[in-house]
């Protein structure tokens, strides 16, 4: 083992490689950072380069550009409110609050710092742990993968700040519309209406840039027009202040929060199928329900935006360890790099750890340097980055929705993701004006399939019999925990009007 490693360390540390992985994490900040383009759109964007590679040249670009693009989603979360990829959808609550306060920098710094930490302990566990924990991953049927959505719908009821029954109209609404498109067991058409652009259901980008940009891009527009102080808007956005990096106390106490949610995505990832949306908040979610401040979240919380950004870069390496042990791909990024080892010739498995071991080993300790990389780039650029800041409102709201606009043609180049984006723009724009949560409708319309299909699946399974999920161990502690998740929120704001009406 020692020696794959020496050998690996030198095919990475040559000219050609260094650069491949400077590049690589380059381009991923970039494209992450683009509302609308997210890791796989990267990915597949630059897999017919890697054709003519070596392979070990090829892989290393993937992993330096999947590992960049997943932080950079990030950068606009924080500045604009707006995620570049969708599994920065959750750093969006606390991220933006903090720009508001004039840490932006700061909240930038937090970002890097946990993604790199994240991205590391995955790798970590990618390079040590694959067969094993791939091998795990094949635990999990149709009961554990409906306990487990179930488990990450529960976290509507804590996304809405002080009053979980906004949050909870608002998932539901997302798993109504979940629904939309064919019945994923008998092939039905709901709510199409006859159209077949819905067929497949609502786009999952289009609607994330509606909700998150466009919402945003009107709000910024209408904020010079309009003294309404419920909709607010980057002008009252103070001057960027306070230090980039964490001081050491604070580092200190995120690092708890860092390692559990890296923990958590890891594993997560290593799941196939689930991704690192869900993660990214079922990690705020447990970084909330273990914080002895739950009442600083959704007001600009470091520790809001370490969990999300550290569980979502953990997905990276976790989401790589049954691909590459199994050849079962952990979400749609592993599926690309599925591709790009076929294209090779390579074959996923136990061959792979051995006869291709010269390929598959310099990948891991690439991705630990893309990693540290990610680091360095996100604290040097932050103060930069903070610097969109100074742009008029009046003037940003059209930018951000031009490229909404674009974002959204160029996923299938159809004009109808253009209008879904802009209705569900429309839609998000109300409801943040009457304090209405947005987020609950993004993790229902990720959750809400693969809650519906692993039920039908698990009834079928059992034959209708509901107990299957409470005789499989995994499923039941899942479900336990989701009741327990969702209840607290209720009781909790039950509590705080009863001392309210008391006081």
């Amino acid at each position: 083992m020692f020696e794959i490693w020496m050998s690996s360390i030198g095919t990475v540390f040559t000219f050609t490689n260094i650069l491949i992985i400077l590049c690589g994490v380059l381009f991923g900040i970039f494209t992450g950072a683009l509302p609308g383009l997210s890791s796989t759109m990267a990915l597949a964007i630059v897999i017919p380069f890697t054709f003519s590679m070596d392979p070990a040249t090829s892989l290393i670009l993937l992993g330096a550009i999947y590992c960049a693009s997943v932080y950079a989603g990030s950068i606009p979360a924080i500045l604009l409110n707006t995620p570049g990829t969708p599994s920065a959808a959750a750093t969006v609550i606390d991220g933006f609050e903090m720009t508001k306060k004039g840490y932006s920098a700061k909240a930038l710094g937090i970002a890097a710092v946990a993604s790199g930490f994240g991205g590391i302990v995955s790798v970590l566990f990618l390079s040590t742990l694959a067969p094993f924990l791939a091998i795990q991953s094949l635990r999990f049927g149709p009961p554990e993968y409906f306990a487990l959505a179930v488990f990450g719908l529960t976290i509507i009821s804590s996304l809405a700040g002080n009053n979980p029954y906004k949050g909870l109209l608002a998932g539901a609404l997302g798993i109504f519309l979940a629904t939309v498109g064919m019945d994923p067991i008998i092939g039905y058409a709901r709510y199409t209406f006859g159209n077949p652009a819905l067929l497949e259901g609502f786009s999952l980008i289009p609607v994330l840039i509606g909700l998150f940009s466009a919402s945003q891009a009107f709000i910024l527009m209408l904020s010079s027009k309009s003294s309404t102080k419920n909709v607010f808007d980057l002008s009252d956005i103070p001057k960027v202040k306070g230090k980039l990096l964490p001081s050491f106390k604070e580092l200190k106490q995120l690092t708890p929060n860092m390692t559990r949610s890296s923990l958590l995505g890891t594993a997560i990832g290593i799941i196939p199928g689930v991704g690192s949306d869900p993660a990214a908040f079922i990690a705020y979610n447990e970084a909330k329900r273990w914080s002895k401040h739950k009442e600083d979240f959704g007001k600009g919380s470091p520790h809001g935006i370490a969990a999300p950004e550290s569980s979502n870069n953990a997905v990276t390496g976790g989401s790589l360890i049954p691909l590459l042990s199994l050849g079962i791909p952990g979400n749609a990024v592993s599926a690309i790099f599925l591709g790009g080892l076929l294209i090779h010739g390579l074959r996923p498995g136990a061959e792979l750890f051995t006869a291709s071991s010269h390929i598959v080993y310099p990948l891991f300790f690439s991705m630990l340097i893309a990693n540290i990389l990610v680091v360095i780039f996100g604290l040097l650029g932050a103060k930069g980055f903070s610097k969109i800041l100074v742009i008029k409102p009046v003037i940003l709201g059209p930018i951000i929705l031009v490229l909404s606009i674009v974002g959204s043609y160029a996923i299938n180049n159809n004009m109808f993701d253009v209008w879904i984006m802009l209705i569900f723009g429309l839609l998000a724009f109300f409801m943040r004006r009457y304090g209405f949560p947005v987020a609950p409708i993004v993790l229902a319309l990720i959750l809400g399939p693969l809650a519906e299909s692993s039920l039908n699946q698990s009834l079928l399974m059992s034959g209708d019999n509901w107990t299957i999920f409470f005789t499989r161990p995994i499923s039941a502690v899942l479900l336990v925990v989701a009741i327990i998740t969702f209840v607290v929120p209720f009781i909790s704001y039950f509590k705080k009007n009863k001392e309210q009406a008391a006081s």
